[in-house]
């Protein structure tokens, strides 16, 4: 008997009495878990029942009126509540997916707040029959092992296999809602910035992303040293963008994803490049669109690539940037 408890205790927990602890737990009572679980009220207790057994440990205090988690009981459940509901959404994915054609993407979250959601509307128009599922996250995911058929990336040329194409590059321009043009202190020249709030990143200044602070642009436009009127900063792009947007001060924006921005007039580029040689400064990033090898060949996602390709074009013609034929060619 004792080599068997042993030998219960260390195999895999079974999956099904998880959701009866969960029930129980969740309502600290056995009979409102039976109703829930269409179960009888000694076919939940047995489960219980068995789950402690292979866990080794009582999970659940009876009382004569009430139930009452363990210490183990506790730490089991904050596993089991985060799991099941991943699980449950996995597969309700799954029954949903099944049979229809999709493409699942990842990019970084200010891409896709910014670029990406706004064009997404028009593939969907021409492609009713594809869905779409996109995962942001400022982690790189692995396109070998994971379930992602199409990833957008951030990151200098070096870093970027052979079959990355290339989107657009990066720079950097002061940028201003017309409201507060109309309204503040003008602003004609770089030195008029001093007399304005400047809207940056909070971790503009680690390494990987000082060439995007409002300190190098100050430097290289004379201006060593100065202080604006105060600082406001952000976690993210598309939050620095919206305070701008609403006037709260000029932002040191990334032409490619405001374009749409500029071309409505809700953004003003403040100074032409023509007038102030270094009003935009390039950094050596770069956006870029990758491919997983084995969807490679599914009409969906080729259909998909090919779109985010022909989007970044119009958004080069945009902001200025000549096109590139070596780096912009197709999938193939």
């Amino acid at each position: 008997m004792l080599h068997s408890q042993t030998h219960l205790r260390t195999r895999p927990v079974q999956a099904g009495h998880l959701r009866a602890f969960e029930a129980v737990a969740r309502h600290l009572n056995f009979r409102a878990a039976a109703e829930e679980m269409a179960l009888t009220q000694s076919a939940v207790s047995r489960q219980i029942q068995s789950l402690e057994d292979e866990v080794g440990v009582p999970l659940f205090l009876r009382h004569t009126r009430a139930v009452e988690l363990t210490v183990a009981g506790a730490q089991l459940l904050q596993a089991v509540a985060q799991a099941l509901p991943r699980i449950d959404a996995a597969v309700r994915h799954i029954r949903q997916s099944a049979g229809r054609r999709h493409v699942s993407v990842t990019t970084f979250a200010s891409f896709a707040s910014m670029w990406l959601i706004p064009r997404l509307e028009a593939f969907q128009r021409d492609h009713p029959d594809i869905d779409i599922r996109i995962e942001a996250s400022d982690a790189a995911v692995d396109l070998e092992v994971a379930d992602i058929d199409v990833a957008v990336r951030y990151a200098p040329a070096a870093r970027m296999p052979p079959t990355a194409r290339r989107l657009f590059g990066e720079s950097v321009a002061p940028m201003a809602s017309p409201w507060l043009l109309k309204s503040g202190p003008p602003l004609k020249k770089p030195q008029d910035l001093l007399k304005h709030t400047l809207i940056e990143a909070s971790d503009a200044y680690t390494p990987h992303l000082e060439w995007l602070s409002w300190r190098r642009w100050l430097d290289a436009n004379g201006l060593a040293r100065a202080q604006p009127k105060r600082w406001l900063s952000f976690n993210y792009a598309y939050q620095m963008v919206q305070a701008a947007l609403s006037g709260q001060g000029v932002v040191l924006a990334r032409p490619p994803l405001v374009a749409e921005s500029l071309a409505r007039g809700e953004l003003v580029e403040l100074f032409a490049p023509q007038d102030f040689p270094q009003a935009r400064l390039v950094s050596p990033m770069a956006y870029w669109v990758l491919v997983a090898a084995r969807s490679a060949q599914r009409p969906e996602v080729r259909a998909f690539a090919d779109w985010v390709l022909a989007q970044a074009v119009a958004t080069r013609a945009a902001t200025g940037e000549a096109d590139d034929p070596d780096l912009v060619n197709d999938l193939d």
